[in-house]
């Protein structure tokens, strides 16, 4: 089941905890990919140093205030694109960057996806090193540019629950930032091999 515009239309950090054990599904020409969401950290609001919305609202930022359940991609450092599900009320900035993935539909094709431009053959990628990282995420499951602003309830990028269970979580501060790093806003399955942060003792949120 595709999640409802509901399920966004939260505080952020409640959407983050239950995007653990979800499945962000692409549906696209080369075939169907898909991963259980094990990571994903949370960016909150003007007032919050690391999220984009911290310089007010722009034309790139404009995702961040727009309706809860749509997809925020931008490209990092000229290196790759990271996607977000944008959360909370339209006008509150705030959104759930997704960083890390247990490959499930498609893994022949993310493993081409992930050799592309390397020196290394695609089956030499192990399942849990495919979608390790926000960017090694998009790269896999060919998520780009085009994705911005695409609705995340229906369409061919969608995120879904079937019915997984329960998963452990833990809470930890964000990597992969200068700024706002004493915020332990991200959130994780501990010990999973997939996880692109460092361990971080769980704690409740």
């Amino acid at each position: 089941m595709t999640l409802p515009r509901s399920f966004y239309d939260r505080p952020t950090l409640q959407v983050a905890r239950d995007l653990i054990g979800k499945v962000l599904v692409h549906r696209s020409r080369a075939g169907d990919t898909s991963g259980v969401i094990v990571e994903c950290e949370a960016y909150i609001g003007e007032e919050d140093p690391a999220c984009h919305a911290s310089a007010g609202r722009t034309r790139r930022t404009a995702p961040l205030y727009g309706p809860p359940g749509h997809a925020y991609v931008y490209f990092n450092y000229g290196m790759h694109y990271l996607v977000n599900a944008v959360t909370e009320a339209e006008g509150t900035p705030a959104a759930v960057l997704l960083r890390a993935l247990e490959p499930l539909d498609g893994v022949e094709i993310m493993r081409r996806r992930r050799a592309r431009g390397t020196l290394r053959r695609p089956e030499a990628f192990k399942p849990h090193e495919l979608c390790r990282g926000p960017g090694n995420l998009t790269c896999a499951l060919g998520i780009g540019r085009a994705h911005n602003l695409g609705d995340l309830t229906s369409g061919g990028l969608v995120i879904e629950d079937r019915g997984l269970g329960s998963f452990p979580l833990g809470w930890g501060q964000r990597i992969g930032i200068r700024v706002g790093t004493d915020r332990p806003w991200r959130v994780f399955v501990p010990g999973h091999p997939a996880v692109s942060g460092p361990p971080s003792r769980s704690r409740r949120a």
